[in-house]
């Protein structure tokens, strides 16, 4: 049961109940069992950040004592207990769901050998590609004769070593080796019998190949376990107005190497003597979340678990294009300039957004683009584009937010090669992250100036648009567009530009003025529910943990006031009282793609106002970044984001209750057919191309 004095419940307990969800995935029979593996990976690599983040942030709470300590209902040291149970019960079931999964994969004759089944052609095929691709990569370090102990790499996972003679079993050499996974294929195919697939971790290669790697020492007898060290993530920067936030950053980027560990993973078959030793060399305590686990660390790799193994080939459905936009009709910007569109990813292709910047690249009487970047693909066609935009001579501002977690370093990248193409980079605010995903167009047509572009819910980022679910409205409108340019204005002059943001009529921006606009819609569905009219508030983002706007939830729904809430992650609201007029709906969606998409709609009167928008409701969102809601003006897309929406509402096949228990119970509801929202979504947005393609017909 939860506990009653709170008025919220606590973030981070509640964002462990989220990461339960996507472990129910992994366990869950129906979902393809490469899914499964990869619902594994998610969850570890969540739970890694968590540890990094959150964690860390708690631990410094305690650290800086009763002040910090007003910040939480409950205080650190019980959180932290709290974590370290679920933690420990959590893992306990992945350790479960994943020995179940090793029995499935041997069933499709799928087997993750280790270097004690190894047949002889295997053992030479081993042998041979240890010399040949991956020795260079390993540095081992005998650590006893090491006075200062090296610092661990995060992310990494390491092999602890025990090596001793037959003859004198007392006589222990200790070593570490890191595996080195930033370099090499975690998963290495194995030569293997008729209709079987084998495959090995490359830290099982490198175990086989211990005798030769330690060969100087005479010894016989090897023993190796892999552990793993999570370390602060947090970047510090500090107020030294003298150093910029370049070196600041840098900087922070090489103490984070060697932050303060905040967990200590390792496989509970380790040799005691090892363990206990590296513990003390770590400067770790019992409080510091030592957790026993399996033979296997890293899972986060298993994200990317061989395709090719699998007989049963993918069943993901693949994006389609718009209905206005197919290749054989107008360019993007023809259509964006009479209409506005709204794209649903990753349902539709995310090649009209790239395609309006390539267009507007060689577009002779566009003069400038300016866009906002938080996290980048790899090899981004974005900043391609934009590249192609500078060579033609436009004015190219980018918006680099070089502080997006775990990005830092990309993001560096990215800055000095846009600037070395003479792109004009801004790198943001002191003490605040642009988090909006905003683009403005300018173009000059007959001594008229027009602008058109995009506001978005998701990152710039064609390979997440694959697997993110998010919106993005492409549009022309003056009054939208007004808005951009006074984010735009407000990112370049933010120490004096304050009044640009107080002069949008629009758009809703973060920081200062999103939450008085929240605040006062939601009031507006309280006063017309005191009036027995109508009232209804819909939400649906990553996260709700802002304790204001709860309250003021609280006490709509106390109202009267239907509230009906999809949240993917933290969710730090009660949703029964017996004071609440009408019951709160509140579900989690996981599936198979990521629910990223942020949408509000306030029922106000029946002049419904609907909002897409890049800010969750948490505190950081709505006072300390730059965000863009926009509100969709269009009553056909508003229809359509509305039916997105419900059928999102009536899932009772991957919807989970948020109640007070935080208990993950799957929906029940009255509909008799099983209603899975995303394919659902996606059958409902592809009827639209069929009815465009007979509507055109005629």
């Amino acid at each position: 049961m939860p506990n009653l004095k709170r008025k919220t419940i606590p973030r981070d307990i509640s964002w462990l109940s989220f990461n339960a969800r996507v472990l129910q995935e992994a366990a869950d029979p129906t979902v393809p069992l490469r899914e499964r593996i990869r619902f594994l990976g998610i969850f570890s690599n969540n739970l890694d950040e968590f540890f990094r983040v959150r964690v860390a942030t708690l631990k410094r709470m305690i650290q800086f004592g009763t002040k910090a300590k007003m910040h939480l209902e409950t205080n650190p040291e019980e959180i932290l207990e709290e974590i370290q149970m679920t933690v420990l019960n959590q893992q306990s079931e992945f350790n479960r769901i994943w020995e179940g999964i090793l029995e499935e994969l041997k069933e499709e004759k799928i087997f993750l050998v280790t270097e004690k089944d190894l047949t002889p052609e295997q053992a030479e095929y081993v042998h041979t590609l240890y010399d040949t691709e991956i020795s260079p990569n390993v540095i081992p370090l005998m650590i006893e004769s090491i006075p200062d102990f090296p610092n661990l790499r995060d992310k990494s996972i390491f092999l602890g070593v025990v090596m001793w003679k037959k003859e004198s079993a007392l006589k222990r050499k200790y070593a570490i080796i890191e595996v080195p996974t930033r370099f090499l294929d975690r998963f290495i195919l194995l030569p293997s019998p008729d209709n079987e697939k084998h495959i090995i971790l490359v830290e099982d290669v490198i175990r086989f190949n211990l005798p030769q790697i330690f060969s100087y020492f005479g010894f016989d007898q090897y023993q190796s376990h892999v552990f793993k060290v999570t370390r602060d993530a947090e970047i510090d920067i500090d107020n030294d107005i003298s150093t910029s936030l370049i070196q600041k950053i840098e900087k922070g980027l090489k103490n984070r190497r060697k932050g303060k560990p905040v967990r200590f993973v390792y496989d509970k078959e380790m040799d005691p003597g090892l363990l206990e030793y590296l513990i003390r060399r770590l400067n770790l305590a019992k409080r510091d979340n030592l957790i026993p686990g399996g033979r296997i660390h890293n899972f986060r790799h298993f994200m990317d678990f061989p395709g090719e193994v699998f007989r049963q080939k993918s069943e993901r459905r693949k994006p389609f294009d718009h209905p206005l936009l197919t290749e054989h009709r107008n360019r993007v910007t023809d259509v964006v300039l009479e209409r506005d569109v709204l794209l649903h990813f990753p349902y539709h292709s995310f090649n009209p957004v790239i395609n309006l910047l390539r267009e507007s690249a060689i577009d002779p009487d566009v003069t400038a683009i300016k866009i906002t970047a938080y996290r980048l693909a790899n090899n981004s066609k974005v900043i391609n584009a934009l590249i192609n935009a500078v060579r033609n001579g436009k004015q190219v501002t980018v918006m680099l937010e070089l502080r997006a977690r775990f990005d830092e370093e990309a993001n560096l990248e990215w800055k000095e090669r846009l600037e070395d193409e003479g792109v004009k980079v801004l790198i943001g605010i002191p003490n605040m992250k642009i988090h909006a995903k905003i683009c403005l167009i300018r173009k000059r047509v007959e001594n008229k100036v027009i602008h058109y572009g995009f506001v978005s819910t998701g990152n710039l980022n064609e390979s997440t648009s694959k697997i993110y679910a998010d919106h993005c409205l492409l549009t022309s409108n003056r009054a939208i567009m007004s808005d951009v340019n006074k984010l735009f204005n407000y990112i370049e002059h933010y120490k004096t530009g304050n009044h640009f943001l107080k002069a949008c009529n629009t758009i809703l921006p973060s920081p200062h003025f999103v939450r008085q606009e929240l605040l006062k819609l939601i009031r507006e569905e309280v006063k017309n529910a005191k009036k027995g009219k109508t009232a209804i508030i819909i939400g649906k983002m990553n996260s709700l943990s802002d304790e204001e706007i709860i309250n003021e939830l609280y006490e709509a729904a106390k109202e009267g006031v239907e509230i009906k809430l999809i949240i993917r992650g933290i969710f730090c609201m009660f949703t029964e009282s017996d004071k609440f007029k009408k019951p709160v709906t509140a579900i989690s969606i996981v599936d198979e793609y990521l629910e990223h998409a942020r949408v509000w709609v306030f029922h106000n009167n029946g002049k419904e106002k609907v909002y897409i928008s890049s800010a969750d409701w948490m505190v950081r969102n709505i006072d300390h970044r730059v965000e863009a809601s926009c509100p969709i003006l269009d009553d056909r897309l508003k229809q359509e984001l509305k039916d997105i929406l419900n059928i999102q509402l009536q899932d009772n096949v991957k919807a989970r209750v948020l109640n007070n228990e935080l208990s993950n119970e799957y929906v029940q509801n009255e509909y008799n057919t099983p209603i899975r929202s995303q394919v659902e979504t996606y059958n409902y947005l592809h009827s639209k191309i069929k009815h465009s393609l007979e509507v055109s017909s005629h």
